[in-house]
């Protein structure tokens, strides 16, 4: 029995320090109310989001997939000198990206992995060989003639490097024909690459690169 007092008056006692306390912070607060302006709260700082796991992966995917091909032009057997093809009609937008190989003798433009243009191209000697690798159009020029070449007409220009390789119209674009490294292409394919490509856009030089549907371009 003296237990269970000695508990209870404990557990009293306890409480009413509790209670106590509670009403001297209660006035205590009261005071520093009516002396000292309240302090606000700092407004919360976003931070950044990153993606992560599964979100991080398609994004990744998704952004090799606009260098992928994903259609190719129907065109039967192989390109013909002189010959071109172009359909970019419900082609979504996406990045430009041309190829050119040098074994077929062809040069591809994809929009976001789609192929719409494809000709055959003229390309450099042994001499003067086309360089291979990846390239980004520097500059363009509408009517551009070539000085080094005699004055030779090289309209719809979009130079690869600082030495003079471009991408050109103005060309006889027949078997036997050589340029100087440039490539070559058919005025018609000329402009219409001319007025879409920007600086920036990557040109792919290959020697005997094959590829197909699915496969990376870059």
């Amino acid at each position: 029995m003296d237990v269970i007092l000695k508990w209870i008056g404990g557990g009293t006692v306890a409480a009413a320090l509790v209670l106590a306390g509670i009403a001297i912070g209660g006035r205590a607060t009261a005071e520093n109310d009516m002396s000292e302006p309240a302090i606000e709260a700092p407004t919360p700082v976003s931070q950044p989001v990153f993606a992560h796991g599964a979100i991080a992966a398609k994004a990744a995917t998704d952004a090799k997939r606009l260098y992928t091909v994903r259609r190719v032009l129907p065109i039967d057997g192989p390109i013909k000198y002189g010959e071109w093809h172009w359909d970019d009609e419900n082609v979504p937008d996406g990045p430009l990206l041309v190829t050119v190989d040098l074994q077929a003798r062809v040069i591809s433009i994809f929009r976001g992995g789609y192929e719409i243009g494809a000709a055959a191209v003229m390309l450099g000697t042994d001499q003067h060989p086309t360089p291979t690798g990846v390239f980004p159009i520097l500059w363009k020029q509408r009517h551009n003639v070539s000085e080094k070449y005699g004055n030779a007409p090289m309209p719809w220009s979009m130079f690869l490097t600082n030495d003079g390789i471009a991408i050109h119209g103005g060309s006889e674009v027949e078997n036997g024909y050589a340029s100087h490294g440039c490539i070559g292409v058919p005025d018609d394919i000329a402009k219409r690459l001319f007025a879409i490509a920007k600086e920036g856009d990557r040109v792919v030089i290959t020697d005997g690169k094959r590829m197909g549907m699915g496969d990376s371009i870059i």
